[in-house]
């Protein structure tokens, strides 16, 4: 049972591996490619209602033809390797069609653009024009490239987040204002007892999965 205590004990030894992480996420805003904030939306849909590793892995086997890929392309690579291939084909396309139709795919000052934090994900959680997002999909990309303040609520954090009295549930929030509720508990929960938010949503989800990956 995950405790506050057992956070002080044990967070030491993964603090350098965690701001270590945070410093490669904030990288990607600041000098990757456009093709590369592309690809990390691309993996948060992919791990939608799967994991972070089938989300790598299926995104390893996009990588080079996401650009120009058609759905049945993009179909065929995932098909053997990924839970998803039909859905999740299509929510990638037609996120990618809308983007560079809107946007012409240049991600970053489309990311740079929102008065704040909470415009910057409705825009990426609400958008019926960009599939296979929700709140967690979208928090988790933004965290990704480089933005702070996010809480990743996979089955993982929430488990925590009970076990710690957060919260009265490992439930998933079922709604944008139950996100929010549960994302403020945690950030008040980091707060009261010193912990930094970001660092936080690193270090509970490493402690159920045994790594630090992103």
């Amino acid at each position: 049972m995950l405790t506050v205590k057992s956070i002080r004990e044990n967070l030491p030894h993964k603090a350098q591996e965690i701001s270590c992480r945070l410093r490669e996420f904030e990288n990607v805003i600041r000098n990757a490619s456009e093709e590369t904030i592309f690809e990390e939306l691309v993996f948060c849909i992919f791990t939608a209602g799967t994991s972070a590793k089938m989300g790598l892995k299926a995104l390893c086997s996009v990588k080079n033809i996401l650009a120009n890929a058609s759905e049945d392309e993009l179909r065929e690579k995932l098909r053997g390797i990924y839970r998803f291939p039909n859905i999740r084909s299509k929510h990638v396309i037609h996120t990618r069609d809308y983007l560079t139709h809107h946007y012409g795919l240049r991600l970053r000052p489309l990311l740079l653009s929102f008065e704040n934090s909470t415009e910057r994900r409705d825009f990426f959680a609400l958008n019926k024009e960009i599939k296979g997002l929700g709140f967690k999909e979208a928090s988790h990309f933004l965290r990704n490239v480089g933005f702070r303040g996010y809480a990743i609520l996979d089955k993982h954090i929430l488990q925590c987040l009970f076990e710690l009295g957060v919260t009265e549930s490992a439930q998933a929030p079922n709604s944008r204002s139950k996100y929010i509720e549960i994302e403020n508990k945690f950030k008040k929960f980091s707060e009261r007892n010193g912990f930094d938010f970001d660092e936080m949503d690193l270090f509970l989800w490493s402690e159920k999965t045994g790594e630090i990956l992103k």
